[in-house]
């Protein structure tokens, strides 16, 4: 299963109109397949990257990958790009300015959370950078699970709680083991596409970093 609010009853791989087989939570909606079939379990390594992915996953807390989805255009534009240097040097007065931008999630906890994410970021430079760290904690390789089923994919893995716990040592917020494994499914550091699915072959295909 992919991430947090997304369906949690089993249903068998959809073959679709295209004649592909996906994982069933996209639904049919045009973002979402679109989202299935380029990024989400894609192997993803670089910085800047990983951190839009993750405070977009802090804000998604509570509510549906799909509407945080449909807004991250606003939020790119409102977060200068997720640029962590730019980030974490934000102001009150830009977290005040935030909080009246319709266009993203107006959570004042979620945005000061995304600025010490962004300085979590800078701070990990030193120790090769963001990304190595995080796939430190799977020895840089992907991990190839192939479910059959729905059911058979966790909320959370003793993974997820260690980088949870690890990144709330350095201050981050809004990064429990639930919102991590699900940003892992996204980044590629696990392969979640269900066995029939045609991206769990096309994913694996590209674990090699």
């Amino acid at each position: 299963m992919a991430e947090t609010k997304r369906p949690t009853k089993p249903k068998p791989p959809a073959v679709a109109d295209d004649g592909l087989t996906r994982c069933p939570w996209p639904e049919g909606d045009a973002l979402y397949l679109a989202y299935h079939d380029t990024e989400w379990g894609v192997p993803e390594r670089d910085d800047r990257a990983l951190f839009e992915k993750l405070a977009l996953d802090s804000f998604q807390a509570g509510l549906s990958w799909i509407t945080i989805l449909r807004k991250r255009p606003a939020f790119r534009a409102a977060f200068d790009g997720f640029d962590p240097e730019k980030v974490a040097r934000y102001a009150p007065a830009k977290v005040d300015a935030l909080l009246q931008d319709a266009g993203i999630v107006r959570h004042r906890g979620k945005i000061e959370a995304t600025i010490a994410l962004a300085q979590v970021t800078l701070d990990l430079r030193d120790k090769g950078g963001l990304a190595k760290h995080l796939w430190s904690f799977i020895d840089g390789a992907p991990l190839q699970n192939a479910p059959k089923s729905p059911r058979d994919v966790p909320n959370q893995t003793p993974i997820s709680e260690a980088i949870s716990k690890d990144l709330k040592l350095r201050g981050a917020n809004f990064v429990g083991p639930t919102i991590i494994y699900a940003f892992m499914q996204a980044v590629g550091m696990v392969n979640d596409h269900l066995a029939h699915c045609h991206r769990c072959a096309a994913c694996r295909a590209l674990a090699k970093p």
